[in-house]
């Protein structure tokens, strides 16, 4: 009798596995530590795949042939040090994806931009007629997609976690947008642990392959080797030589032969920190093929990412700003950067382990007031304590909110961008951000 497949987690990724599995004539058993959500439920017995929840039975799932992980359950588990002791591999699912398709992946990581990147390369591809589909940590499960058919092509965003158990997956364009440290409580507070997970989306590269990347990038520089990657590296940079840079007023970008121009001022979403997207966005179209007109639409047509520098409207001339994707400092960093009201900055949450340093000059410069917004907020307020006016400390996104409206004078901009990550308050980032949007939406 085959051994199966053992799938821990039952979210989307999970599910996905199993379905292609299951499509796959792979037998397959699916355990959740929680409760499964009823779509996802009603999917696993439509296809009369078994599954169980609200805790694992660790016998059976050691009978497994190989695991697939869920992203959000950490190598430490007790489960997951069971289940390598007794010689069983452990697999990411897109490890699983990858074993079943024959389509160009394009991979984006980084600590910063991935999301933006991800679905604005999505909407040039798409637009230029392209059969793009949007997966990885967006998007549909790209094992749910190989269940029905194999596109011509895969947008993924890959998160570290993924990478981490990624083994002979190849990245045919692969963008890692930023390295700046993140989730360092995943990684023993080891910022080249981390550095070497995102540098994992390189290693089954060929010589026909592409990488592209920041050219000042400090991690990069320090990390990158010779011998990373046999692909061609194309940089992106505000200077020139790089594949992709700014000339005056222009984007100029080339891949091969092509070249791409047009002005940064036509960009659909503004700041530094989105021109250097954009610069990624271009060059892996460009390697996907998509002509140059249909790229300048796709760059000068995208709508932006909700959490991602949201612009929630205008309250009594004070503007307010969801940032809540924003859950490390180098993202808040760009966020405060592009700024140009002075800023009720609200901040905090779940601590990864952040270093504030390289916020203080932007704080001083740019925030008018700090509200830290968290369970504990004692490091957040000594970190800027001394360089912000007014620092006050809340518990719940209406006392965050009720403290910026007594602060805040016409013409200022309160700006949700945590710096950290959500789960001493909220659900996720998500649920941080939405619960903003809706109550800036009621301020009288």
């Amino acid at each position: 009798m085959q051994k199966e497949l053992v799938i821990l987690g039952a979210g989307e990724s999970g599910v996905g596995a199993a379905l292609l599995a299951k499509a796959k004539g792979v037998p397959v058993f699916v355990s959740d530590q929680g409760l499964i959500a009823p779509r996802f439920k009603a999917e696993l017995e439509a296809c009369q795949i078994p599954f169980e929840e609200g805790g694992h039975t660790q016998s059976r799932v050691l009978q497994a042939q190989e695991v697939v992980k869920s992203p959000g359950i950490p190598d430490s588990a007790p489960l997951i040090q069971a289940i390598e002791a007794a010689g069983i591999a452990v697999i990411s699912d897109i490890e699983l994806a990858g074993r079943y398709t024959q389509a160009h992946i394009i991979g984006i990581t980084g600590s910063n931009g991935k999301t933006t990147t991800t679905l604005w390369l999505h909407h040039v591809l798409k637009g230029a007629g392209l059969d793009a589909v949007l997966s990885g940590n967006v998007g549909v499960s790209p094992c749910r997609e190989l269940a029905q058919r194999d596109p011509a092509l895969f947008v993924m965003e890959l998160s570290s976690f993924q990478l981490d158990r990624m083994y002979h997956f190849k990245v045919d364009t692969a963008i890692i947008t930023n390295i700046t440290p993140d989730h360092l409580d995943r990684y023993n507070y080891q910022f080249e642990h981390y550095v070497q997970s995102k540098l994992r989306i390189l290693q089954n590269q060929g010589a026909e392959d592409a990488f592209i990347w920041w050219q000042e990038d400090p991690a990069l520089n320090k990390f990158l080797k010779s011998d990373s990657t046999p692909g061609r590296r194309l940089t992106f940079s505000m200077n020139a030589p790089a594949a992709a840079y700014v000339d005056g007023d222009q984007l100029v970008v080339t891949s091969g032969s092509t070249t791409l121009k047009m002005p940064v001022q036509d960009l659909a979403l503004q700041g530094r920190h989105n021109l250097y997207n954009a610069m990624s966005v271009a060059l892996a179209a460009l390697e996907a093929g998509a002509p140059v007109d249909a790229i300048i639409e796709g760059l000068s047509t995208f709508k932006g990412v909700a959490h991602r520098l949201e612009n929630c409207g205008e309250m009594n001339g004070v503007l307010y700003i969801n940032d809540s994707k924003a859950t490390n400092v180098n993202s808040t960093w760009y966020a405060l950067e592009s700024m140009n009201r002075p800023v009720i900055w609200i901040a905090g949450g779940t601590d990864k382990g952040n270093q504030y340093d390289e916020l203080h000059e932007l704080a001083a410069q740019k925030v008018k007031a700090l509200i830290c917004m968290g369970v504990d907020n004692a490091k957040l307020m000594k970190a800027f304590g001394g360089l912000v006016p007014v620092v006050e400390s809340t518990a719940s996104m209406q006392a965050a909110l009720s403290a910026a409206r007594r602060i805040a004078s016409p013409g200022d901009v309160v700006l949700l961008s945590p710096a950290c990550a959500s789960f001493d308050l909220f659900k996720n980032y998500e649920h941080r951000g939405d619960l903003f949007r809706q109550m800036v939406s009621v301020i009288d």
